[in-house]
């Protein structure tokens, strides 16, 4: 009975909760699942943190409604964040919001700025609230490349040119998830110079910041000059504080587009939790171990799935940040799609992963590796796949 309601039919099935299903019925039958799907993080956050959670809940008046747009403390210290990691000045009371995660931010945002009919340029492929967030708020979607080689540029130029209404905002997101893409400093001039001279806003999802890999930081966009006339930027403690389930979130740049999204929040929620929020503040002003410690981390684990996969039979490109691997189909297997050899792994080999064609159309024939599974599972999800590519005849040569 869904088909009846007018956002449902802009909804397609959620392909990626097909092979979710399948894993949760495969671990309810006594199955011992390799989960390489989510991206969600298996370390704890720092105990200070948690400390401050507890201390702050311990308060009788620490339990009332918060603010939709985050605490004053909270919202400084993201500030003295971008100061301190991109040398970005940001005024606390008017330039920053504290949302739900980034993911939330998104969609308040396309619900605050979109009109039916307003087309929204986004990356194919791409995380699904950067499309189906403005898909809800009623907008049309024109897909540009993810890849931000030149392609990028002349796709971005055609759709100006030959798209009516012409669009209004564009989404970019790098490090990119699913394909853990990067871009430079230079890339954001770009950008910013197109945005103005095209009068479309920018938003930016930088919600994997701190987890890039062989020295070299990702940039903000917000170190450009000029970038707050035009931008908006999200970034998330889910990751790099392994606080994922605390969905805190933040959206920095733009005073027009933050004031408009604050507007919308104060519709929609009460903030997080207070206590959440005093805890956040102390990941953000404490000791900065952790964001160091989770990059080693996830460069070490994509080291041993890289070279372990390999010796399996199957060549990953590795990525240079985000936990993510967006891992072409083994030669072999790509006529199943990314689909059927995501449940296929599933089952013959217990590894779960995310097929690419749940990231958009242009995700076919790749996968989303998750590398949220310690190194001795990695190593155990390649022997698994080893034996059933051995199964199918391919040796590992192949």
């Amino acid at each position: 009975m869904d088909d009846q309601f007018y956002r449902m039919k802009r909804l397609p099935p959620y392909v990626i909760a097909e092979v979710n299903g399948m894993r949760h019925a495969a671990r309810r039958a006594g199955k011992d699942i390799i989960d390489l799907g989510m991206g969600n993080p298996d370390q704890p956050p720092p105990q200070h943190v948690i400390d401050k959670l507890c201390e702050v809940a311990q308060k009788p008046d620490a339990h009332g409604y918060s603010q939709s747009r985050g605490i004053p403390g909270l919202r400084r210290a993201q500030a003295k964040y971008y100061e301190r990691r991109f040398g970005v000045d940001l005024d606390p009371e008017s330039e920053v919001v504290v949302t739900m995660g980034s993911k939330e931010g998104l969609a308040s945002l396309a619900n605050a700025i979109t009109a039916p009919g307003d087309v929204v340029l986004a990356p194919n492929p791409s995380y699904p609230i950067h499309t189906f967030g403005f898909i809800i708020a009623g907008a049309t979607i024109r897909a540009v490349p993810t890849t931000p080689d030149e392609n990028y540029w002349r796709a971005l130029e055609n759709a100006m040119n030959f798209t009516v209404p012409r669009p209004s905002v564009l989404v970019v997101n790098y490090p990119s998830n699913p394909t853990a893409e990067v871009v430079d400093l230079a890339f954001y001039e770009r950008l910013v110079e197109w945005a103005r001279d095209n009068s479309v806003w920018v938003l930016s999802d930088l919600a994997y910041s701190e987890l890039y890999f062989d020295g070299n930081p990702t940039p903000s966009i917000m170190q450009v000059k000029g970038a707050k006339d035009v931008a908006i930027e999200f970034t998330s403690m889910s990751k790099t504080y392994s606080m994922a389930g605390w969905r805190m979130g933040f959206a920095v740049g733009n005073k027009q587009l933050i004031a408009a999204m604050t507007r919308v929040k104060s519709y929609l929620d009460y903030g997080a939790f207070t206590p959440i929020q005093a805890a956040a503040c102390a990941a953000i002003n404490g000791p900065q171990d952790i964001v160091e410690s989770n990059r080693l981390l996830y460069h070490k684990r994509r080291d041993v799935m890289v070279e372990a996969f390999g010796r399996a039979g199957w060549d990953i490109p590795p990525p240079p940040a985000s936990m993510f691997a967006w891992a072409p189909l083994p030669p072999a297997l790509k006529h199943m799609g990314s689909l059927e050899f995501s449940k296929q792994l599933l089952t013959e080999a217990e590894v779960a992963v995310a097929p690419g064609v749940g990231y958009g159309e242009e995700g076919e024939g790749f996968v989303r590796i998750a590398m949220v599974e310690n190194e001795q599972r990695l190593r155990q999800a390649a022997r698994n796949i080893k034996r059933w590519f051995g199964s199918l005849g391919i040796n590992s040569g192949n």
